[in-house]
């Protein structure tokens, strides 16, 4: 369900859900610097959003590529911690290269991968997808999981679910997943906790989006795996290098995944705000409001 959406309306429904997000007593002034690079001396790994920081859609932010070579030059180490899970690991490593990005693998942390790491942890389930049936399931596919359509039987024999992908989702099939899971409650992982993600034609809702709704309507416990929680950073921290987390900087365009999420982690932050989803508000008056600050303000990396 690739529905673009205001980004008013998605900064409020982040505001909405601030409850359901981790707690933080660790954030910023939001300083604003005139250039990315003036800002990095004092960190040694710095994580990257991706949507809205490196890319919209399938586009490459002008000029982006150029500073994360940059900062290899300056011998800082960096990695790409991103909430796509729609799509498998070897498809985002193809995108970034065609996009002039040299990342290597142990450099693109995701959130599939995240939820991956989390679901091998639980019982061998049945699990029910959130996926467009038209994609590749990749490493979803080992285990040995159904993609949700339009069947209410798929929805009932499921014993769990995973919400990885909103494209191709649609109203009826929300109306489908709700109604089994106000007859069965059962557990819920999510791989993309976004809200909205930043596309070409504007921001489309992500199966965070929907996962809200489904708490609004069933109540039943969720899990989420991406930014703004906890494992998506573990997961990112067990393959870097030993550091100390004040030597790290979370960027990205998203107050409530990126900046919350590395500030919740112990992180610098740093809010990046000429492309992605704060795209023409007012980003003074949208810290002020979220209550959620950045150590640092760039237009762009």
């Amino acid at each position: 369900m690739n529905v673009a959406i205001d980004p008013a309306q998605a900064l409020a429904e982040y505001q909405r859900l601030r409850p359901r997000l981790p707690a933080c007593d660790k954030l910023g002034h939001g300083v604003e610097a005139a250039r990315f690079l003036d800002i990095v001396a004092h960190y040694e790994l710095i994580l990257f959003d991706a949507y809205g920081v490196l890319n919209v859609g399938e586009t490459a932010i002008k000029g982006a590529a150029q500073t994360i070579a940059a900062l290899r030059e300056m011998r800082k180490s960096v990695m790409v911690v991103s909430n796509s899970a729609a799509y498998p690991k070897a498809h985002m490593m193809d995108r970034y290269a065609r996009l002039g990005f040299d990342f290597s693998a142990d450099e693109v942390v995701t959130s599939r991968e995240a939820l991956l790491h989390r679901v091998a942890e639980e019982p061998a389930r049945r699990w029910g997808v959130m996926l467009n049936p038209d994609k590749d399931m990749g490493e979803i596919a080992d285990l040995g999981a159904t993609v949700l359509a339009d069947d209410p039987a798929v929805y009932d024999r499921a014993e769990g679910f995973l919400l990885v992908g909103a494209d191709g989702w649609t109203e009826a099939r929300q109306a489908l997943l709700q109604a089994s899971l106000k007859r069965q409650p059962r557990p819920v992982f999510v791989g993309n906790p976004d809200l909205v993600a930043p596309r070409e034609d504007g921001l489309s809702l992500e199966p965070g989006w929907f996962a809200h709704r489904l708490i609004d309507v069933t109540g039943v416990a969720v899990h989420f795996c991406g930014k703004p929680f906890p494992d998506i950073f573990d997961l990112a921290l067990a393959r870097a290098k030993p550091v100390d987390p004040a030597r790290v900087l979370m960027v990205g365009d998203t107050l409530h995944t990126d900046i919350l999420g590395g500030a919740q982690a112990g992180f610098a932050t740093a809010l990046v705000t000429g492309h992605g989803s704060l795209l023409g508000l007012e980003v003074a008056a949208a810290i002020q409001g979220s209550g959620i600050a950045p150590d640092h303000i760039v237009t762009e990396i």
